[in-house]
């Protein structure tokens, strides 16, 4: 039978695991249902699912290292389901590899919109095995392409141009002033000194600095940052931009990132 994709339910709540599973169903997904951690993680990555609904708070094994575990094997989309809606608790998820998040209690009708905005970028997977609580292999592709240092993405490539232009044209590199980013290596240099970034500081400062003296939105660098049509709250850029601010403009006293009140954020040449 055809389904519009495989889906693991992972709550320890079972009201919201039966409510979830028999909307999902209804929309046509095929389901399954981990109530635990360690159970979740096993089924995560013995089966293959097109996303997985993740729950932070579980017994066992939390959400946030089952996440992270996935992470090492898999490039699996995962929503994020939390009841804290503090924005750190976002964006330690948001780092640890999610792809989205929601805040209970939410509407089904907005849940279902961020699954079919993330499932619209990748190919459905053919179901693997029967119906209702299945198990299977890993997930496949990662987030759009304007996410390269996405999981599974490549990582060769080579050193960084001592070009003054921007771009490298033929290595990739991106240059502003002293700051160098190299996509494909995920690495990112002050001069010689390298810089240490989350995978998601390194996408924000990598969408800022492939559109070099534009001025772009906290939206429009969400949507690009996460590679598809980012839903979430955008004073999560904000968050990311003030710890790019701190690893690079505070401590080799420099300023790459500039606001533009009412606006959004630009990096500038010079």
């Amino acid at each position: 039978m055809d389904t519009h994709g495989r889906i693991l339910i992972v709550e320890d709540e079972e009201k919201i695991a039966r409510f979830l599973e028999l909307e999902l169903t209804h929309e046509g997904y095929e389901v399954g249902k981990a109530a635990d951690g360690r159970s979740a993680l096993d089924m995560a990555l013995a089966s293959t699912w097109d996303l997985i609904l993740l729950d932070v708070m579980l017994p066992q094994l939390n959400g946030l290292e089952v996440l992270r575990r996935v992470r090492r094997e898999s490039d699996v989309p995962v929503i994020l389901l939390t009841a804290r809606d503090a924005v750190m608790d976002k964006v330690s998820g948001l780092d640890a590899g999610a792809n989205d998040y929601i805040t209970k209690p939410f509407a089904i009708e907005e849940l279902l919109a961020r699954i079919r905005v993330i499932l619209r970028t990748r190919p459905v997977r053919p179901a693997a095995g029967q119906g209702g609580t299945v198990a299977g292999q890993e997930g496949g592709a990662t987030l759009a392409s304007a996410a390269p240092g996405a999981p599974g993405a490549g990582t060769s490539a080579s050193p960084v141009s001592a070009s003054a232009s921007s771009v490298a044209a033929d290595k990739g590199v991106l240059r502003v002033g002293q700051v160098t980013l190299d996509p494909s290596r995920r690495l990112v240099h002050v001069g010689e000194t390298p810089v240490e970034l989350t995978m998601r500081e390194f996408e924000v400062l990598r969408v800022l600095m492939e559109n070099k003296d534009i001025v772009l939105s906290r939206e429009k660098i969400a949507n690009l940052a996460c590679g598809y049509d980012y839903m979430g709250e955008t004073n999560i850029v904000d968050v990311y931009v003030r710890h790019l601010r701190a690893k690079i403009d505070d401590r080799f006293g420099i300023k790459l990132v500039s606001t533009v009140r009412g606006v959004g954020y630009v990096v500038r040449e010079g």
